[in-house]
């Protein structure tokens, strides 16, 4: 577990059971992406959907400095070919297909299935390079807005929230993420 530095939205929660009270005490994921780093370089990756957990490292990697570029492979990519009649090809719909029980939304859990799917689908496939270079370059880091750095302002304010940091040095980005846990935390703030 890694502590992402602000509150868990409660929709998150409900996916993945993981709360603020679960973070509260792990370390911020600057803490230990090298450590990442240094256990995944030189290793395929493999994962359902891999470019979604690609971007996260990727940015987290360069976070304090490193760039990093992986090849990985796609067990949600190897379906969509290896299955086409099935209507779903979710993580847990592949798991309930191929009668793998799992914890789903868990990073072991998901790789295991994950590690699983592709070995049923490599049975039924005849012999091909699932293997591809994942591709993800991040966003330039703009600056935050003076209106959401206003509009942030109000929102903690209103809420009397304890804020931590400096707010204007926040990027667009992590701004608006920070708008958006206010919101769904306290609500839609109607404004004139």
């Amino acid at each position: 577990m890694v502590n992402p530095g602000i509150p868990i939205p409660e929709r998150i929660t409900q996916i993945t059971g993981i709360d603020d009270n679960t973070v509260k005490d792990a370390p911020p994921i600057e803490a230990v992406i090298t450590d990442v780093m240094d256990f995944v370089d030189g290793y395929i990756l493999l994962g359902h959907n891999i470019c979604f957990d690609y971007k996260f490292l990727v940015v987290a990697a360069a976070s304090v400095g490193i760039k990093y570029t992986a090849k990985g492979i796609d067990t949600h990519k190897i379906s969509r070919k290896s299955l086409p009649d099935l209507p779903h090809r979710s993580l847990e719909a592949l798991c309930e297909y191929f009668e793998i029980e799992t914890v789903h939304h868990r990073a072991l859990d998901d790789a295991i299935s994950a590690s699983v799917i592709y070995g049923k689908l490599c049975e039924n496939r005849d012999e091909e390079n699932f293997v591809f270079a994942l591709e993800y370059k991040p966003a330039k880091k703009e600056p935050a807005t003076a209106k959401q750095i206003k509009f942030l302002e109000d929102l903690i304010k209103r809420y009397k929230i304890e804020s931590t940091g400096n707010i204007k040095s926040l990027t667009k980005s992590e701004a608006s993420r920070m708008i958006d846990n206010i919101l769904s935390s306290h609500g839609i703030v109607h404004t004139k």
